[in-house]
């Protein structure tokens, strides 16, 4: 089944890397591990207004999760070994890898992370939008 391109307008120019954008974020939400909460988080008197990604990562170590910057996308990964010297009677709890991406707007920051309790957390500044306003000349060819 082919899709219908939804930025096909053409008073829309230049969107193809957002309509390529929302095509991989599409793929990437069909994955439910780990589950995880976008929150915004209010400006204080030290931090601007920012984005909280909180993931679900009970189990994992810091030394097993990775956290990267690739061009626009944030991505994090988790990686544990399977530890082949406990013997289990019950294993309802698998030794599991995943990769959640985030597909960033230009100008986002990543403030920082942390870890603490099973949950890992992703700061993330939004940047104040720049209001630009440009006159073009015309120029008059007779």
């Amino acid at each position: 089944m082919s899709r219908v391109p939804s930025l096909s307008s053409p008073f829309l120019l230049g969107f193809d890397d957002i309509e390529r954008a929302l095509d991989r974020v599409a793929k990437a939400a069909s994955d439910g591990y780990p589950p995880y909460n976008i929150e915004r988080l209010p400006r204080d008197e030290n931090r601007p207004e920012r984005l909280r990604i909180t993931l679900a990562v009970a189990g994992f170590v810091r030394d097993e999760l990775e956290i990267t910057l690739e061009e626009s996308q944030l991505v994090i990964r988790g990686r544990q070994q399977d530890d082949k010297t406990r013997q289990f009677l019950h294993r309802g709890i698998a030794a599991r890898q995943f990769q959640r991406a985030f597909l960033l707007a230009d100008g986002m920051e990543v403030l920082g992370a942390e870890l603490q309790n099973g949950l890992l957390s992703v700061d993330l500044a939004r940047p104040e939008p720049e209001r630009i306003i440009r006159r073009i000349d015309i120029l008059a060819r007779d």
